[in-house]
């Protein structure tokens, strides 16, 4: 099975990340996430290292671009094969650095795709 890795994960209910990861474990995808503050959510332990992490297939991001800089080079060394950038966090800068790297940067939501079936 596919992994997924949660990356800007929360324990807050109301936030996108934890609701994200409770879908992608009610829809029976093998999930992981990586936050700055640890926690659980769902049974998914938030882990606060991204070397923690391997044979990701998707990574998907819940941090906003300014965020997302320091952790360039630690997620495509993570070699996924995609990088979902949902609403928000869209960064032209960092689609660049991932398809140099032959890694597909989708633009779109990951609760839109796992209600739609299209993950």
């Amino acid at each position: 099975m596919q992994k997924t890795l949660v990356v800007g994960a929360s324990e807050n209910t109301r936030r996108y990340s934890n609701i994200a990861i409770r879908r992608l474990v009610d829809h029976n995808i093998e999930t992981t996430a990586f936050g700055i503050r640890g926690g659980t959510v769902s049974d998914v332990q938030i882990k606060d290292n991204l070397v923690d992490f391997q044979n990701i297939d998707t990574v998907t991001l819940y941090l906003n671009p300014k965020n997302q800089k320091e952790y360039y080079q630690q997620i495509v060394e993570l070699n996924p094969r995609r990088v979902i950038f949902n609403p928000g966090t869209e960064n032209p800068e960092f689609y660049q650095i991932l398809e140099n790297a032959g890694i597909k940067a989708e633009v779109a939501c990951t609760l839109v795709l796992l209600a739609t079936g299209q993950y």
